[in-house]
């Protein structure tokens, strides 16, 4: 499977990097506007570099194109690739807004490819494990559900962050992993409640998601804390209570600082202790889907709807209002 990826920032490097040893595959190119971090990462991963993307589609030919660019510009390679006939790799979110996301979908269908999004919180162990003990009824009912996600601001090392339009801001781009986590784990949501909080370097939300079948989530994120990235999850029910932390378990957790082109830290990714990390993981499985023509674990369906779960969050930020969502929301995939 020859594979690509489009933008040499954090998660490019990480994505080239799994690829780069993923068995049966090969990495046939990284490309960047910014080709010193394209010549970078290719040196370091044994490909070619690229300064164009339309270079690098004509002559490496993937089969598959990993996307991990700003996430506004997420609908537009995803459109280009697809007219291409290349399979496509995206991080999360799959666009900023719905109507995109839905074009974006309609051109892979149009052109027969397939289309995977990076929410890999689904590939972490101790997640995987809570929605499995929810799943089995090993909590009894759920009733509250508490997750955190906190770390410091990365527009202080990519601009772009800080503007809202093209990041969609610490809901669209850091809460929707656990927005995501949630909706997988407890079906269709109800209504949203958010309280927000931006200044400077720093933006915070304090998210309340209530389920159709009684289950009240607590999401809280935050760019520009001062302490180190962390996570946090807790479901009680009515038969027990699961919880990770990621401070208390330090003994079976790496968490390693990614750094920009001049060395500073610009996000931090937290590690498994397995032998493949969660990244490794998910693109591996996004591979085996496309080998075996099987449906993957996260759906371009799941992705537009943690999408208009982030953004409802955000419009009721902004209103101070609760915002409700319809009857047809876990059956209208991409309303």
């Amino acid at each position: 499977m020859r594979v690509a990826v489009v933008g040499c920032g954090g998660m490019g490097r990480v994505h080239a990097g799994e690829f780069a040893i993923m068995p049966g595959v090969e990495l046939v190119g990284v490309c960047d506007i910014e080709y010193h971090l394209a010549e970078e990462l290719a040196a370091r991963t044994g490909t070619q570099a690229f300064s164009s993307y339309e270079q690098m589609m004509s002559q490496a030919k993937p089969e598959v194109v990993s996307l991990a660019l700003p996430s506004h510009m997420h609908k537009e390679y995803i459109c280009r690739s697809a007219k291409l006939g290349v399979h496509v790799i995206s991080e999360k979110p799959i666009s900023l807004k719905a109507e995109d996301a839905r074009e974006a979908i309609q051109a892979c269908e149009q052109h027969s490819v397939k289309l995977f999004l990076g929410h890999v919180v689904r590939f972490f162990p101790e997640y995987a494990q809570i929605k499995k003990a929810v799943d089995e009824g090993i909590l009894g009912k759920v009733g509250v559900v508490h997750l955190k996600r906190v770390g410091s601001h990365p527009g202080t090392a990519r601009e772009w962050y800080f503007d809202e339009e093209k990041s969609g801001g610490v809901i669209v781009d850091l809460m929707i992993h656990d927005i995501d986590f949630a909706l997988w784990t407890l079906g269709e949501p109800k209504s949203v409640y958010t309280l927000r909080r931006t200044r400077e370097a720093s933006d915070y939300a304090l998210i309340t998601l209530v389920f159709h079948n009684g289950a009240v989530v607590n999401l809280e994120g935050h760019w520009g804390d001062p302490g180190n990235f962390r996570t946090s999850a807790e479901f009680a029910g009515s038969g027990g209570v699961i919880r990770t932390d990621s401070e208390n378990s330090k003994s079976i957790t790496i968490r390693k600082a990614a750094l920009d082109s001049k060395g500073n830290r610009f996000a931090e990714i937290p590690e498994s202790p397995s032998v493949r990390s969660p990244y490794f993981l998910e693109l591996e499985h996004f591979i085996n889907c496309i080998r075996e023509d099987s449906n993957p674990t996260v759906t371009p369906a799941d992705a537009c709807r943690a999408l208009i779960v982030a953004n409802a969050a955000r419009e009721s930020a902004d209103t101070g209002q609760v915002v409700y969502f319809g009857h047809e929301f876990g059956r209208e995939t991409y309303q």
